[in-house]
């Protein structure tokens, strides 16, 4: 869903108790003093990969598609290439799969390691498969292991983003993810203005938010 910058910032400054447009911090008398609302508008783009990252995929909207191309290796194994502003997995099939894929592994995962044994029965199967996110020389890639065969092809492939405020002045949010935001850009404002206590209150919030 998209909201707009103002009305994030807005229920952040609620969220603060400080529900002003334009103070300036610290009681200071310097000009160059950041305001209150542009701390919390740098804040906001951190907040929303927070959250998105650490929500549950119950909480996620239905993402962007990829995989629109599938390269394939050994043993029915294959990878597609991912989207430059990939952040999160929210689903992978495979259409001869018995199950989706909702989490990928990385390369540093001992699991990972199985996926390359020479024998097929030890790797990730179409009823058990597995993904991982891998680095190639045309880029970042989800590695799956393994189909029936090569005629399968992308069921369903879908992605989160990293987020970004578009030249409306909005920004994409999962619906059910957006108080968890609001709390933790809270908590990111309070640690810069030096209140680690209250920072740390907001952060569990937001954490409790995606639950």
């Amino acid at each position: 869903m998209i909201y707009q910058m103002p009305d994030v910032m807005r229920d952040v400054r609620v969220c603060l108790d400080q529900n002003m447009s334009s103070g300036q911090l610290l009681l200071t008398d310097d000009a160059d003093t950041l305001s209150l609302d542009e701390i919390v508008g740098s804040k906001i783009v951190e907040a929303v990969v927070r959250a998105h990252t650490d929500a549950p995929t119950y909480l996620l909207e239905e993402g962007h598609n990829f995989g629109d191309t599938v390269y394939w290796g050994d043993m029915e194994s294959g990878w597609v290439l991912l989207p430059q502003d990939f952040m999160r997995l929210i689903v992978f099939e495979m259409s001869d799969w018995e199950r989706a894929v909702y989490t990928a592994i990385s390369t540093t995962d001992p699991e990972y390691e199985h996926q390359r044994l020479r024998v097929k029965a030890l790797r990730g199967t179409a009823q058990k498969p597995v993904c991982a996110i891998a680095s190639r020389p045309e880029g970042k890639v989800l590695e799956f292991y393994s189909c029936k065969s090569e005629d399968a092809h992308v069921r369903r492939a879908q992605y989160l983003p990293y987020p970004k405020v578009d030249k409306d002045g909005g920004i994409d949010i999962c619906e059910r993810c957006y108080t968890a935001v609001v709390y933790a850009a809270a908590s990111l404002v309070s640690m810069t203005l030096g209140e680690a206590e209250k920072s740390t209150a907001l952060s569990e919030l937001s954490k409790s938010a995606l639950r």
